[in-house]
């Protein structure tokens, strides 16, 4: 964790950027550019790669990106620019798809548990774009639910995160015993342990929807990073490919 390497320092500009014109520009910008669900009308496949330069907030921003600097840094050095750039966009993009895909199971499973109750399909896509339906399904049907396929139809997925999350992956496999702490956790442990223990709380809250870090999380996206930097670094390990350069 020492100086700020060009690709990385190439990507917080750029994320910079974006959050700063989503600031001036506000929602026009985030419905193009995050990453929704692929039935909602402002999905474009294009935001599999946007979404990864879209932040929530300023202390989103703040956190991903100092990751990015410690962590990236030490394997853009390592790898190379080119090597690293073509990580970090696999683990972004990786992760974008797999938690599509989480979030389509899901939302099949509501979809046709409310087809089964015989709700109409008109009824659901006013339900879908509108929040509304009739009080008596939830004689039938949790209201949490009715709430769960909304939110996964309406709400679109920001930030660097699961590129991050690959990253993370990448550098506790590469130096293992590094010591890594967090704010609310300071006493140092081994990124072999730290990294690991991270991923599993986000599996965790993912399946279960108890979050320890707050709402808004998409964990499957956390997740879906990780594994795809695991699955890239296992292969590069394998074939000696870890040990070339792109520069």
């Amino acid at each position: 964790m020492g100086r700020l390497t060009e690709a990385v320092k190439h990507l917080i500009i750029l994320n910079v950027i974006f959050f700063a014109a989503t600031a001036f520009l506000g929602a026009n910008l985030g419905e193009w550019l995050a990453l929704y669900f692929p039935k909602n009308e402002h999905f474009g496949f294009w935001q599999f790669v946007s979404h990864m330069f879209m932040h929530g907030g300023f202390m989103h921003i703040l956190f991903n990106m100092y990751a990015l600097w410690a962590f990236g840094s030490p394997l853009e050095q390592m790898w190379g620019r080119n090597k690293f750039i073509f990580f970090y966009f696999s683990a972004g993009i990786g992760a974008g798809l797999i938690y599509t895909a989480v979030n389509y199971f899901q939302f099949n499973n509501v979809y046709n548990e409310l087809i089964s109750i015989g709700m109409q399909s008109s009824d659901i896509k006013s339900l879908l774009e509108f929040g509304r339906y009739n009080s008596d399904i939830l004689e039938r049907i949790p209201e949490n639910r009715l709430s769960e396929i909304y939110q996964i139809y309406n709400t679109p997925a920001v930030g660097a995160s699961g590129a991050i999350y690959g990253v993370l992956v990448a550098f506790g496999m590469t130096f293992p015993n590094a010591k890594l702490a967090l704010i609310f956790l300071p006493v140092p442990i081994s990124a072999k342990y730290f990294i690991p223990v991270l991923i599993g709380l986000d599996l965790f809250s993912g399946v279960t929807g108890f979050s320890i870090f707050g709402g808004g999380i998409a964990h499957f996206a956390h997740v879906g990073g990780a594994l795809i930097g695991f699955i890239m670094m296992k292969y590069w390990q394998k074939t000696q490919f870890n040990n070339n350069r792109w520069n």
